[in-house]
Protein backbone atom coordinates (compact mmCIF):
# COMPACT_ATOMS: atom_id res chain seq x y z
CA UNK A 1 0.00 0.00 0.00
CA UNK A 2 1.15 3.56 -0.98
CA UNK A 3 1.23 6.08 1.77
CA UNK A 4 -0.54 9.13 1.03
CA UNK A 5 1.60 12.24 1.48
CA UNK A 6 0.25 14.41 4.02
CA UNK A 7 -1.26 17.82 2.61
CA UNK A 8 -3.45 20.98 4.69
CA UNK A 9 -5.52 23.39 2.96
CA UNK A 10 -4.16 27.42 2.87
CA UNK A 11 -6.18 29.75 2.51
CA UNK A 12 -5.48 33.38 0.44
CA UNK A 13 -8.04 35.49 2.23
CA UNK A 14 -7.17 38.47 -0.48
CA UNK A 15 -8.89 35.97 -3.38
CA UNK A 16 -11.98 34.59 -1.86
CA UNK A 17 -14.80 36.04 -3.87
CA UNK A 18 -17.45 34.79 -1.31
CA UNK A 19 -19.28 32.44 -3.61
CA UNK A 20 -19.26 29.64 -0.95
CA UNK A 21 -18.58 26.75 -3.32
CA UNK A 22 -16.59 25.71 -0.42
CA UNK A 23 -19.32 25.32 1.77
CA UNK A 24 -21.71 23.62 -1.07
CA UNK A 25 -18.88 21.00 -1.83
CA UNK A 26 -18.52 20.54 1.72
CA UNK A 27 -21.90 19.55 2.45
CA UNK A 28 -22.37 17.39 -0.63
CA UNK A 29 -19.46 15.33 0.49
CA UNK A 30 -20.06 14.98 3.84
CA UNK A 31 -24.01 15.31 3.96
CA UNK A 32 -25.21 14.10 0.63
CA UNK A 33 -26.75 17.64 -0.04
CA UNK A 34 -26.07 21.40 -0.05
CA UNK A 35 -26.26 22.17 3.84
CA UNK A 36 -23.95 25.04 4.32
CA UNK A 37 -25.17 25.38 8.12
CA UNK A 38 -23.34 22.04 7.88
CA UNK A 39 -20.35 22.35 6.56
CA UNK A 40 -16.68 21.78 7.68
CA UNK A 41 -15.68 25.46 6.41
CA UNK A 42 -17.47 28.23 6.74
CA UNK A 43 -17.32 31.87 4.86
CA UNK A 44 -17.88 34.61 6.72
CA UNK A 45 -18.14 38.55 5.37
CA UNK A 46 -15.92 40.73 8.19
CA UNK A 47 -17.28 43.46 6.42
CA UNK A 48 -18.55 44.29 2.87
CA UNK A 49 -16.73 42.84 0.21
CA UNK A 50 -14.19 41.39 2.63
CA UNK A 51 -14.93 37.41 2.97
CA UNK A 52 -13.11 35.24 4.96
CA UNK A 53 -12.72 30.99 4.58
CA UNK A 54 -12.99 29.80 8.41
CA UNK A 55 -11.55 26.03 8.64
CA UNK A 56 -9.46 23.82 10.74
CA UNK A 57 -5.33 24.38 10.35
CA UNK A 58 -5.01 21.09 11.61
CA UNK A 59 -2.76 22.99 14.34
CA UNK A 60 0.52 20.87 15.51
CA UNK A 61 -0.77 20.73 18.98
CA UNK A 62 -4.23 19.94 18.47
CA UNK A 63 -5.60 21.86 21.45
CA UNK A 64 -9.23 20.64 20.51
CA UNK A 65 -8.50 17.04 20.99
CA UNK A 66 -6.36 17.57 24.41
CA UNK A 67 -9.39 19.83 25.16
CA UNK A 68 -12.09 16.58 24.49
CA UNK A 69 -13.03 15.38 28.04
CA UNK A 70 -15.13 12.55 26.33
CA UNK A 71 -12.38 11.30 24.06
CA UNK A 72 -14.60 12.23 20.79
CA UNK A 73 -11.81 13.94 19.02
CA UNK A 74 -9.12 12.14 17.75
CA UNK A 75 -5.62 13.01 14.77
CA UNK A 76 -6.46 10.72 12.07
CA UNK A 77 -3.09 8.58 11.35
CA UNK A 78 -3.38 8.73 7.79
CA UNK A 79 -4.58 12.47 7.07
CA UNK A 80 -2.86 14.23 10.15
CA UNK A 81 -6.87 15.57 10.51
CA UNK A 82 -9.00 16.16 13.18
CA UNK A 83 -11.74 13.51 13.52
CA UNK A 84 -14.71 13.54 15.38
CA UNK A 85 -16.19 10.05 17.10
CA UNK A 86 -20.01 10.98 16.98
CA UNK A 87 -20.92 8.60 19.38
CA UNK A 88 -18.57 9.88 22.43
CA UNK A 89 -19.28 13.78 21.10
CA UNK A 90 -21.35 15.30 23.44
CA UNK A 91 -21.52 18.71 22.42
CA UNK A 92 -20.57 20.13 25.30
CA UNK A 93 -18.26 22.43 23.13
CA UNK A 94 -15.19 22.54 25.27
CA UNK A 95 -13.29 22.28 22.15
CA UNK A 96 -14.84 25.02 20.25
CA UNK A 97 -13.03 26.99 23.58
CA UNK A 98 -9.41 26.06 23.44
CA UNK A 99 -9.65 26.09 19.58
CA UNK A 100 -7.29 29.04 18.44
CA UNK A 101 -9.72 29.87 16.06
CA UNK A 102 -12.95 28.81 17.79
CA UNK A 103 -13.72 26.32 14.42
CA UNK A 104 -15.35 23.90 15.68
CA UNK A 105 -19.26 24.28 15.54
CA UNK A 106 -22.51 22.15 16.41
CA UNK A 107 -24.20 20.38 13.27
CA UNK A 108 -27.41 21.90 13.13
CA UNK A 109 -29.08 18.78 13.03
CA UNK A 110 -27.13 16.13 14.69
CA UNK A 111 -25.98 17.99 17.54
CA UNK A 112 -22.31 17.25 17.44
CA UNK A 113 -19.51 18.62 16.84
CA UNK A 114 -18.10 19.29 13.49
CA UNK A 115 -14.60 20.43 12.22
CA UNK A 116 -12.49 19.43 8.72
CA UNK A 117 -11.45 16.34 8.07
CA UNK A 118 -9.32 17.03 4.93
CA UNK A 119 -12.29 14.80 3.29
CA UNK A 120 -9.86 11.89 3.68
CA UNK A 121 -6.75 13.73 1.94
CA UNK A 122 -8.91 14.73 -0.83
CA UNK A 123 -10.48 18.11 0.12
CA UNK A 124 -13.41 19.10 -1.97
CA UNK A 125 -13.33 22.69 -0.95
CA UNK A 126 -9.62 23.33 -2.45
CA UNK A 127 -10.76 20.94 -5.30
CA UNK A 128 -13.59 23.17 -6.44
CA UNK A 129 -12.31 26.59 -5.44
CA UNK A 130 -9.54 25.69 -7.80
CA UNK A 131 -12.04 25.52 -10.84
CA UNK A 132 -13.07 28.98 -10.71
CA UNK A 133 -10.63 32.19 -11.20
CA UNK A 134 -10.28 32.95 -7.81
CA UNK A 135 -8.21 29.96 -6.27
CA UNK A 136 -8.32 31.13 -3.09
CA UNK A 137 -8.08 27.55 -1.22
CA UNK A 138 -5.41 25.20 -2.06
CA UNK A 139 -4.00 22.11 -1.01
CA UNK A 140 0.00 21.91 0.06
CA UNK A 141 2.03 19.52 1.30
CA UNK A 142 2.24 19.62 5.33
CA UNK A 143 4.87 21.21 6.82
CA UNK A 144 7.65 23.81 5.73
CA UNK A 145 6.99 27.40 4.47
CA UNK A 146 6.29 26.66 1.01
CA UNK A 147 2.52 27.33 1.51
CA UNK A 148 3.41 31.00 2.52
CA UNK A 149 5.88 31.48 -0.14
CA UNK A 150 3.33 30.35 -2.67
CA UNK A 151 0.40 31.97 -1.07
CA UNK A 152 1.81 35.25 -1.05
CA UNK A 153 4.47 35.77 -3.59
CA UNK A 154 7.59 36.56 -0.74
CA UNK A 155 11.27 35.66 -1.17
CA UNK A 156 11.94 33.03 1.21
CA UNK A 157 14.20 35.61 3.04
CA UNK A 158 10.86 38.06 3.50
CA UNK A 159 8.89 35.31 5.37
CA UNK A 160 9.59 34.89 9.36
CA UNK A 161 7.39 33.65 11.80
CA UNK A 162 6.12 37.30 12.81
CA UNK A 163 5.22 37.70 9.13
CA UNK A 164 3.00 34.50 9.69
CA UNK A 165 2.11 35.56 13.56
CA UNK A 166 0.80 39.16 11.18
CA UNK A 167 -1.25 36.77 8.35
CA UNK A 168 -2.77 34.06 10.66
CA UNK A 169 -2.60 35.44 14.29
CA UNK A 170 -0.94 34.44 17.13
CA UNK A 171 -1.73 30.64 16.85
CA UNK A 172 -0.18 30.94 12.95
CA UNK A 173 2.56 28.02 13.82
CA UNK A 174 -0.26 26.53 12.68
CA UNK A 175 1.04 27.37 8.78
CA UNK A 176 4.74 25.98 9.72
Amino acid sequence: MTSRKKIWVVRDNLKCSGCRKCEIACSLYHEGKIWPEASRIRVFMLVPGAEFPHFCVQCENYPCVKSCPQGALSVNKKTDAVQVDESKCTACGICINACPGRVPHLHPAKKTIVICDLCDGKPECAKVCQEGKWGALTTVSKGGWGPVYRAFARKPEDVTKELVSNLYGEHGEAYV
